[in-house]
């Protein structure tokens, strides 16, 4: 089959720099904007900061009457210092250190990882060479939480191939238990019973409680999981109030605890809002936090630069390239600080009409009073495409009297009552946590009771959609909730 060329005409939307740089900027937050902005400066030396100048002096042309002006700044800038015809680059490159200099090296600071902090408690113990290299396989076979979820079996083939180590399970069981006495306490369970396990015996002083707390882990887990009281009751022929100081003692014990450490040394990121909210005589007004706005300007050096050799009419390779890089240059500061400036309005402009649409609720502070309000009801009111109102609403804060909110929390779905009213699914949601909130713990609301309650109310809601929302508010089921 012979190959044939086509000549096809067609028409394509592509977006330009221009537009690609905004929608870039849109989605940025305003802790990341600072970075941003820092970042354009380093690689772009024709964009500075500060204000703007009112009076544009290379535009005009009677700043440019004195010809020893010209000479000065030809003078003061050679472009043979930045580009080398030759093609060469030492001249760019500086050395200033010798072989007999000390090398000094900023150490960084980290926190030690989980199992890091295990292996230092091990150096401590009495194990030998064997020992101690089955000890440290075994803690970095532990997951984030603390437990070990490989089979015995498994490791020892891991150790016999990995490491050479020959080993039996029963030897890798005896390591096990030393580091399950490693701190914190629970690490190296391999399931929640044992994890649970090791903690409450820790805890054994001849207290009543905490003894029936472990043997109520140790032969009733199941039914405790289960909330399955009634049975423990009987078969431990204790009081309810003895059964409810025991499942007290242990709820404070940590499923988790590798995640308890890992939680401890996590950097907690601040959140800075980037739009704030005041009422002030029943009126709203909505004000850009200022890291939003910088002051940014084209450098007037690098303008008079291109100016000057714009106009020397030089034609070696050279002063082109010159100043096609400093045009490039020019081109790309002042498009960063068009966009800048787009991005204030473009957030203003959305901010202000998610204000409007949710006046009530802002004027309030009541969750029930949030409409239902989607991308698109923003977007046809700004009139812009849903992608761009998506942008804003990512990662976003805004600072209100009632609290800082991201604003994606405004936005919700709609749902119909009996009487025909749009409300949204946040105010059912509420609705549902105050009823769960008051309910009897000991006979906790089923997803049926929570139904019928929610029809009472004029919600006509399914029971899988009551469950739906239930789970999004991470609420368990009615099982889960039971307490003495």
């Amino acid at each position: 089959m012979a190959l044939k060329q086509y000549l096809v005409q067609k028409l394509e939307q592509r977006l330009s720099p221009q537009q690609i740089q905004l929608m870039k900027l849109l989605q940025v937050p305003t802790m990341e904007l600072d970075q941003r902005i820092k970042q354009e400066i380093e690689e772009n030396p024709a964009l500075e900061e500060g204000a703007e100048e009112i009076e544009d002096e290379f535009d005009n042309e009677d700043d440019f009457d004195n010809e020893d002006d010209f000479e000065n700044d030809e003078k003061e800038f050679d472009i043979s210092d930045y580009i080398d015809e030759e093609g060469s680059d030492y001249k760019t490159k500086v050395n200033n250190t010798s072989k007999d200099d000390e090398e000094r090296v900023i150490p960084l600071s980290g926190e030690q990882s989980f199992q890091e902090k295990l292996t230092e408690q091990l150096h401590l113990l009495y194990l030998d060479e064997h020992q101690f290299m089955i000890a440290d396989m075994l803690i970095g076979n532990l997951d984030e939480s603390g437990y070990l979820n490989r089979e015995i079996d498994a490791l020892v083939d891991d150790l016999a191939f990995s490491a050479n180590i020959q080993t039996t399970e029963k030897e890798i069981e005896e390591v096990l238990s030393v580091i399950q006495e490693l701190d914190p306490a629970g690490v190296g369970a391999r399931d929640l019973q044992e994890c649970l396990l090791i903690q409450i015996n820790r805890k054994q002083d001849g207290d009543i409680t905490r003894y029936t707390a472990k043997v109520i882990l140790e032969q009733f887990f199941e039914e405790f999981t289960k909330k399955h009281y009634d049975k423990i009751l009987k078969k431990l022929e204790i009081e309810d109030q003895d059964l409810k100081e025991a499942i007290a003692e242990i709820l404070k014990l940590n499923p988790k605890p590798g995640g308890s450490m890992k939680e401890s040394s996590k950097n907690h990121q601040q959140i800075i809002p980037d739009f704030m909210i005041t009422e002030f005589e029943g009126r709203l007004e909505l004000t850009l936090n200022g890291r939003n706005a910088p002051e940014l300007k084209v450098s007037r050096e690098y303008e008079q630069m291109l100016r000057t050799y714009a106009d020397g009419a030089k034609t070696s390779k050279s002063d082109k390239d010159a100043v096609l890089f400093v045009k490039q240059k020019l081109d790309g500061a002042k498009w960063f600080i068009d966009a800048i400036k787009q991005r204030q309005n473009t957030l203003l402009f959305t901010m202000n009409a998610i204000m409007n649409y949710q006046k009530k609720y802002f004027l309030t502070g009541d969750e029930t009073n949030l409409r239902p309000m989607i991308l698109k009801d923003i977007a046809e009111i700004v009139s812009l495409d849903i992608s761009t109102i998506s942008r804003v609403a990512n990662s976003k804060y805004v600072q209100t009297g009632y609290g800082i909110f991201a604003l994606k929390y405004f936005f919700s779905e709609s749902l119909s009552t009996d009487s025909g009213e749009e409300v949204s699914t946040r105010e059912v949601k509420k609705i549902l946590s105050e009823a769960i909130e008051a309910e009897k713990k000991k006979t906790p609301l089923t997803d049926e009771k929570l139904m019928d309650l929610l029809k009472e109310k004029g919600y006509n809601i399914a029971r899988r959609t009551v469950a739906k929302y239930r789970e999004q508010l991470n609420i368990p089921v009615a099982r889960l909730r039971k307490e003495l």
